[in-house]
């Protein structure tokens, strides 16, 4: 049982914890659409803007060996306030001329490093009965910032508020910001500060740091290793096919959005952003309620909500008009929600056991963003050679609802196959509280 000042010092650092990733996503999803109009505004080729999301998975896959091993022989928030370091590079290369998708690319690279640190974090701060409680919370702040960074984008590249900012000008000093995207991106580097004034304030946990090894090769067989431990887990390799597909999926849609409602309900950068907000705003009620309503051992029964997931993203091919977008965008989020963080605290949790925190999240980030790298090239190919935004919704929704459907299937030999194992696993979930 926590001790009172164990219990409140644990209090206090989820909350600065939730605090600095609140920042550094409402920076995250305002760049996004920031990119997204940069991109637009240079007339750059469409499939450009379908690319971001694999550019700014680049780093999360190829640096997936080291980042964990990173997160777990420093202090969690040192890693962090280094990321969004990192961030603000990015952020200075896309402002001042670099390639939008290079600069983009930078971004993801401290986004990379600062996951693992993230989510690590609480299987040391957090008994393992409290992971759903805590990755509602998190997950619930996440996609608030989601909303919220979406819709800061959309305003900050607006013809208002752009138009304010651009006025703003510094005696005797040339800033070279003249577009609306560059004023913007500006404005998203002081959040990115605001996240790193708080990583500077994360409390140290009593969890021992695990020094890298010297040799990176030992790194890569080390993350082979923990990544084929993961996908052999009975419980683990279906918390991690799911996330694996929710994210790939998620990360894809955020961008499709905006070609999509251009087409269906005629809207610009500025207005499609807040349609995004929506599906967050759905996401985070089917979070809270998971949260609330679910244990960790009975995760697996969020499964059903992935088919519906597909078919509902499918779905939208047939919405042509804002008020029936807005009650189906946030069925569709709510639906989201509730599958992912179940199944997010339960991988949590198996990680947790089978190897480090850090470690186990980078396993989780590569897989996912592989994933995302995956659809996204998918996506940019079928742009490039002339598809639709429907034809890409209706392959991207029916895949999802097809795919979820096997990983049903696959939990379910498991339960027959080996019933044992599962039922050991499902133990540990119900009564670790170490």
């Amino acid at each position: 049982m926590l001790r009172d000042n164990d219990a409140l010092r644990m209090k206090k650092g989820f909350s600065t914890i939730m605090s600095a990733q609140f920042f550094s996503s409402l920076a995250d999803n305002a760049l996004l659409v920031a990119a997204i109009e940069l991109l637009n505004a240079s007339r750059a080729p469409t499939w450009h803007v379908a690319a971001l999301p694999s550019m700014f998975a680049l780093f999360y896959v190829l640096l997936a060996p080291f980042v964990g091993a990173f997160a777990d022989a420093v202090p969690k928030g040192k890693v962090m306030f280094v990321s969004n370091t990192i961030k603000v590079v990015g952020c200075l290369m896309m402002m001042f001329g670099a390639h939008p998708l290079l600069s983009y690319a930078i971004v993801g690279l401290g986004a990379a490093a600062y996951s693992p640190a993230k989510y690590g974090i609480l299987t040391e701060l957090l008994p393992p009965s409290q992971l759903v409680k805590a990755n509602g919370w998190i997950e619930g702040l996440t996609i608030l910032s989601v909303i919220l960074g979406i819709v800061l984008g959309g305003q900050l590249v607006g013809r208002h508020v752009s138009g304010f900012m651009l006025g703003l000008d510094l005696p005797m000093i040339d800033t070279g910001i003249d577009t609306p995207a560059e004023s913007a991106i500006a404005a998203i580097m002081l959040l990115y500060f605001v996240a790193a004034l708080f990583n500077l304030y994360i409390p140290r946990t009593e969890a021992p740091l695990q020094p890298m090894p010297r040799q990176l090769l030992n790194l890569v067989r080390d993350f082979s290793q923990c990544n084929a431990r993961l996908w052999n887990d009975k419980l683990g390799q279906i918390s991690l096919a799911t996330t694996t597909l929710f994210w790939g999926i998620g990360g894809n849609m955020r961008v499709i959005v905006f070609p999509w409602a251009a087409v269906a309900l005629g809207y610009n950068v500025t207005q499609a952003s807040t349609l995004g907000a929506v599906v967050a705003i759905g996401t985070a009620v089917g979070a809270v309620v998971a949260a609330l309503h679910t244990r960790l051992d009975k995760a697996t029964g969020t499964i059903p909500m992935g088919i519906a997931m597909g078919l509902l993203i499918a779905g939208l091919n047939f919405v042509t008009d804002v008020w029936v977008a807005v009650p189906f965008l946030i069925l569709l989020g709510a639906v989201s929600g509730y599958l992912v963080v179940p199944m997010n605290a339960l991988l949590q949790h198996r990680g947790h056991n089978l190897m480090g925190a850090g470690r186990s999240i980078a396993v989780q980030n590569f897989n996912e963003q592989a994933c995302i790298l995956g659809l996204s090239a998918l996506y940019a190919v079928m742009t490039k050679f002339g598809a639709t935004p429907f034809g890409v919704i209706t392959v991207l929704g029916l895949g999802v609802a097809l795919i979820m459907w096997q990983i049903r299937r696959w939990h379910r030999r498991n339960c027959v196959l080996h019933f044992d194992e599962v039922e050991r696993l499902l133990a540990i979930a119900r009564t670790d509280k170490h």
